[in-house]
């Protein structure tokens, strides 16, 4: 059964410049660059017919594009890293989109994420790195950004269990409005859960 969430994928020229971020961290494994995303939310195992539900729910968001910049990095697990990570930028069109996907999981009755909403893009899970070399690592990158990027479109994505995180795969697609054109073509229909459920 695949895992979902549903995220913001992370464009070409915002992705090179986050490998340029990889090495110089012991203990590292580094996610590959065509798997960065920004997770909006978590949801976890589901059926396929709770998929299906998830799915036409938020066919219902309609919000705008909008602009968005990766900024600083950072770790989590203080006493014990377990991974690094890029910032992003304060952006109240971001915080808009995850708190109205949150309501919609919430209303379907898929518990709240304990955890409060941290915008990130995971860069390496640490395996027995230093707190030291991570604070290292850190310090000597701390000045990191991006360009602004478009945000266009979120997706609602699927992994499955792996070492390191991926391969994502994206089941479904919904655009943001005022986005390319190009860019707004609904990606895949998930009332085929078979689909998902592969």
């Amino acid at each position: 059964m695949p895992r979902l969430f549903t995220a913001l994928e992370i464009p070409r020229d915002a992705a090179l410049s986050l490998s340029l971020l990889r090495g110089g961290l012991p203990g590292a494994r580094w996610i590959d660059v065509e798997n960065y995303h920004l997770t909006l939310r978590f949801i976890g195992d589901v059926e396929g017919h709770v998929a299906d539900e998830i799915a036409n729910a938020l066919d219902r968001v309609h919000r705008p594009s909008f602009s968005l910049t990766l900024s600083g990095v950072g770790a989590f697990g203080q006493k014990k890293p377990h991974s690094v990570w890029a910032g992003v930028s304060a952006s109240p069109d971001l915080s808009a989109l995850q708190s109205e996907i949150e309501r919609i999981c919430q209303r379907l009755g898929i518990p709240a994420d304990p955890r409060k909403f941290m915008p990130h893009v995971t860069l390496a899970r640490l395996r027995n790195s230093s707190p030291l070399d991570v604070a290292q690592y850190l310090s000597a990158r701390g000045n990191f950004s991006t360009l602004p990027f478009r945000v266009g479109r979120f997706v609602l994505m699927s992994s499955r269990d792996s070492v390191g995180g991926g391969p994502y795969i994206v089941e479904e697609a919904w655009p943001l409005s005022g986005a390319d054109s190009r860019a707004s073509i609904r990606v895949a229909n998930v009332s085929d859960a078979s689909r998902i459920m592969r």
